[in-house]
């Protein structure tokens, strides 16, 4: 692996090589965090989403609302055709496929901006691609299709390793750890290895410890206490707070009045090194992130 000339900040860790935590290659397309975290813009086109429902299964309201976020500062649209929340029943890849290509296919050649796939199967993921995905959000971390890493390998889109127990219908079944800083290290450890063994630069690389997935209350505010440690990896970090449950459970809050909770964990997430920020409220968090990078970042300002 060889430095990447735009690193202001190199470091290795226990044999890892260096790499530059701003940059994020994209085939072609390179995104750079140096200068202000970016905005992932979330677009489920599912009927039973935890957030927002059936309200964009429709293509055509989806690709609206993806050019909506595009305008709003999204750095990235991020769709997903099933939903990963706790207790979700899997879809079959058929009706995923049915979901998700239409709007990819309308969106591509639209968008300024990267599209991502988020999707577990890696014939969703390949089909993505070829409809105009550059980027594939795991939320397995490659580990639910053993061809997963077969298909992103193959092409040149970036990839997005999230830390997860279990698939979404039991992962919340199983939320305590011994140290669960440690043993997500460990996971995204292990699976960038695997994603390299395959191929993957590691500059196509981002990690995500997952918040919300096979994790307790506690353990999701753990994380973001100690979101600065997942940076001996030397690569961006995604953070997707937003809505979820944990941050109804503090506030009393629905999903749909969570807002200002999640305004609070973006500001954190990026005082504490988060590069991405997964979420539903653009503008809303894009005016936060940016702020917030302004204050630990003066020269950024």
């Amino acid at each position: 692996m060889t430095r990447d000339v735009m690193c202001d900040t190199l470091g290795s860790h226990e044999g890892w090589a260096c790499s530059c935590p701003h940059v994020w290659k994209l085939g072609e397309r390179t995104l750079r965090f140096a200068q202000r975290p970016h905005i992932m813009g979330i677009l489920n086109v599912t009927p039973d989403s935890f957030s927002d429902g059936s309200r964009y299964l429709d293509p055509e309201r989806a690709v609206e609302r993806a050019l909506e976020m595009e305008g709003e500062g999204a750095d990235s649209i991020d769709i997903g055709g099933e939903s990963t929340r706790p207790f979700a029943p899997p879809v079959d890849e058929d009706e995923e496929l049915r979901r998700v290509i239409p709007v990819i296919e309308r969106l591509a050649g639209r968008l300024r901006v990267p599209i991502s796939i988020d999707t577990y199967k890696a014939s969703v993921a390949r089909e993505a691609i070829r409809a105009g995905a550059e980027i594939v959000n795991d939320v397995s971390g490659c580990t639910f299709d053993p061809h997963m890493l077969e298909v992103v390998s193959s092409s040149s889109a970036g990839l997005i390793l999230m830390h997860t127990r279990g698939m979404p219908a039991e992962m919340q079944q199983n939320t305590v750890y011994s140290s669960i800083i440690p043993e997500i290290i460990r996971f995204l450890r292990d699976r960038i290895s695997a994603a390299e063994s395959c191929g993957i630069s590691l500059q196509r690389v981002v990690v995500d410890p997952g918040i919300g997935f096979g994790k307790s209350l506690e353990g999701n505010l753990e994380i973001l206490r100690n979101l600065d440690k997942f940076s001996l990896f030397s690569r961006p970090i995604l953070v997707g707070t937003s809505r979820k449950t944990f941050i109804g459970m503090i506030l009393g809050r629905e999903a749909g009045d969570r807002a200002f909770g999640t305004a609070a964990t973006v500001a954190l997430a990026v005082a504490k090194g988060a590069s991405i920020l997964r979420v539903h409220d653009v503008r809303q968090m894009r005016d936060v992130a940016i702020m917030a990078n302004a204050v630990m970042r003066p020269s950024t300002g």
